[in-house]
């Protein structure tokens, strides 16, 4: 049950950024969650758009380096310790994080995080056995 993570190269320089995030929301397209993270000379931005397929096509069209990466999405409740309890299944099982970011919704009381881990296939079982719910991609990018 994963989904579809767009990430870009941004050379690091004033207003590169914008005419990325122009580009995508230029055609409609809402951006779910963001994250960035940067060296000297360039950032990776790491997008959930609710049109993936879609917003590659326009961001390589303008000679912009793409990728698109599976990642899986958790629901979980808006409340102090919820991540917490998450990344200690995983950590329980031995399952590493590579990163992860996380965002609020417009439904009262849900959080959703973003995790990049090492092998989707077996965390998805390992928080499925936990009862932790995995959302598939029609629902993140319909949010």
């Amino acid at each position: 049950m994963s989904i579809d993570q767009i990430s870009v190269f941004v050379e690091n320089s004033p207003g590169r950024l914008a005419e990325v995030t122009e580009i995508i929301g230029g055609a409609g397209i809402d951006l779910r969650a963001v994250s960035i993270a940067d060296t000297a000379d360039f950032g990776v931005l790491r997008i959930i758009a609710a049109e993936p397929l879609r917003a590659v096509e326009l961001l390589r069209s303008a000679n912009c380096v793409v990728s698109v990466t599976q990642v899986l999405a958790v629901a979980l409740k808006d409340v102090p310790g919820s991540l917490a309890a998450v990344l200690r299944v995983l950590a329980d099982a031995g399952v590493s994080i590579e990163y992860l970011y996380a965002f609020i919704t417009r439904k009262k009381g849900d959080a959703y995080v973003i995790l990049r881990v090492e092998d989707n296939a077996r965390a998805e079982k390992i928080l499925c056995e936990k009862g932790i719910t995995l959302v598939d991609g029609a629902e993140i990018y319909a949010l």
